[in-house]
């Protein structure tokens, strides 16, 4: 399975944090360089980070293979994605999330509670999608 920065840097260019890392990197190691100063010639602007932001964000969420929900659709794996997962990961206990109405004191009950407690920091906007999914 590929990771992360393999698909960001297959067949482009490096993007802005890596070239700020990179950068840091070399004035760690004794290059003599400095960083610029927001606002001067050459440094990135508000809008450079924007859209490195949004870039970012795409990678994350694209989806050909119906493995994952948009935010609209609440987020988190279909129940496709969960059994391409644990063919992957032979083991895994890994469930869909638990939508429907449930009984006090049963199994998935628990699991929603758990979830509930577990996600509660979730702010972003794919993570308030499943706190909807699973009814927190």
């Amino acid at each position: 399975m590929k990771t992360f920065d393999q698909i960001r840097t297959e067949g482009k260019r490096p993007g802005l944090w890596d070239n700020i890392h990179a950068k840091r990197k070399r004035i760690k190691g004794g290059s003599g360089e400095k960083m610029r100063k927001p606002g001067s010639k050459g440094a990135p602007t508000d809008q450079d980070f924007k859209n490195a932001s949004e870039e970012k964000k795409s990678l994350n969420t694209e989806d050909k293979k119906g493995h994952m929900r948009s935010v609209d659709q609440g987020a988190g794996m279909t129940k496709k994605g969960v059994a391409a997962y644990r063919r992957k990961n032979p083991g895994s206990k890994l469930q869909t999330a638990v939508t429907g109405k449930v009984k006090p004191g049963s199994k998935a009950a628990g699991r929603r509670k758990s979830f509930c407690a577990r996600s509660k920091g979730w702010t972003g906007e794919r993570g308030k999608a499943a706190r909807r999914r699973w009814k927190c």
